[in-house]
């Protein structure tokens, strides 16, 4: 099992945690010293207050947004995914986007969005001149004659 190095840069700052045992992604908690209202098509950098150290290069952590937070209030991620690479220690803050049509309040402390750390691969790059054939080949959006 691996282990997860956290640093509290804020005083108010939560430790990230798992909902529930099956929960894959650990929270990321807003700190803000009041509540943050975002109109429609407003964005926000919320910081968390932590930093993290990863134990190898061979994992990242990945932001994604909270579910609830995006169905049922459209406050979504403003890079849809972030990537935390093992070798960053800074303040992990989290980029958001209001993208529907009526106000949300950001609370301080709210959970904002979460963390899941997960492998990476690391493969030799190896510059080629031609690629080995596919039936699929360079066939792109629409190929598959789904649509």
């Amino acid at each position: 099992m691996s282990t997860l190095k956290i640093k509290k840069l804020n005083e108010k700052a939560t430790i990230p945690a798992r909902a529930t045992s099956g929960s894959a992604g650990m929270d990321l908690y807003a700190v803000l010293d009041e509540p943050l209202t975002l109109k429609s098509g407003e964005t926000a950098l919320i910081p968390t207050g932590i930093a993290i150290a990863l134990e190898t290069p061979s994992e990242a952590a990945f932001i994604f947004p909270r579910s609830g937070l995006a169905i049922k209030h459209g406050i979504g991620l403003l890079n849809s995914v972030g990537v935390i690479d093992s070798d960053y220690r800074g303040e992990i803050k989290v980029g958001v986007i209001n993208q529907i049509n009526e106000d949300y309040t950001i609370e301080p402390n709210e959970r904002i969005a979460q963390m899941v750390i997960m492998p990476v691969s690391l493969p030799e790059i190896i510059e080629v001149n031609e690629l080995d054939e596919t039936e699929r080949g360079d066939g792109g959006f629409g190929s598959t004659k789904r649509f």
